[in-house]
């Protein structure tokens, strides 16, 4: 019965989401009216709202832990570890500022969710060079424009048994390059809520997301990318062990009590 609950409460979080999405694409048409860079910024207060509905009816809560608090009047590199489709809502949830993420280029062949992923975010396709070269003077370009960048720089979902997987050079190679500081997020829950190799497995709850401190980079230079990856890398990696290992020691205390 536990099973047949999770499939079907799934199946309606799916529908739900693509309703919204449909009647949500209007207004993302409308928005591109208002040209690249306003009409981008109105594309991501859509796809908020959109987030935020979907969360009411599907009984998610998106929980805030300040660590350390954004400066909305600053640029930053933002980044996140990457372990479920619910970590892009968590995402839009996470920052009130102007701001474009880096999406990978194959998630356009989806109807309608691609052509609305295509006009928010600035594509990657690692596999090829000149492509990768246009996705970085894009985003060369939009920080120049004022835009911070949203990138998830383990590249792909973490499919190892570690709390992160290696990071890619590109974040800190930007950050570095414009002189703009990293401000690292951990997601908590996401796969908790939506494991990544069963899209049947939506659960309602809480959804945690962690605003770490943020790492000046003006003092780095191009050939302390490495020194720099690895910082922030051990940085969310104690956060999430210790985040995580709280959540257990709480869950262990919850089971005695029921005893």
């Amino acid at each position: 019965m536990k099973r047949i609950f999770s499939t079907v409460f799934s199946l309606y979080g799916l529908i739900l989401f693509v309703a919204i999405m449909m009647i949500a694409f209007p207004f993302i048409l409308l928005c591109l009216l208002f040209g690249k860079v306003k009409g981008g910024n109105y594309i991501y207060k859509v796809c908020n709202y959109w987030s935020q509905i979907w969360y009411f009816f599907v009984g998610i809560q998106h929980v805030e832990i300040v660590e350390s608090p954004v400066d909305t009047s600053k640029q930053y590199i933002f980044i996140a570890n990457h372990i479920s489709y619910l970590d892009i809502p968590a995402t839009v949830l996470s920052v009130r500022q102007a701001y474009r993420v880096l999406g990978k280029q194959e998630m356009v062949k989806y109807p309608v969710f691609g052509w609305i992923y295509r006009a928010a975010v600035i594509l990657v396709d690692r596999s090829n060079a000149a492509a990768r070269a246009k996705s970085v003077r894009e985003l060369h370009a939009a920080l120049k424009r004022g835009i911070s960048i949203f990138i998830f720089p383990e590249g792909t979902f973490n499919e190892t048994d570690k709390p992160l997987k290696s990071f890619y050079d590109g974040a800190f190679r930007l950050a570095i390059q414009t002189k703009t500081p990293i401000k690292p997020l951990i997601f908590l829950d996401t796969d908790h809520l939506l494991n990544q190799y069963n899209l049947f497995s939506l659960k309602s709850g809480k959804n945690r997301v962690v605003y770490l401190p943020e790492i000046a980079v003006d003092q780095y230079e191009i050939k302390d990318v490495n020194r720099l990856k690895e910082l922030a890398f051990s940085q969310m990696e104690a956060a999430l062990v210790k985040y995580h290992t709280n959540d257990k020691q709480q869950s262990f205390a919850l089971d005695l009590l029921k005893c």
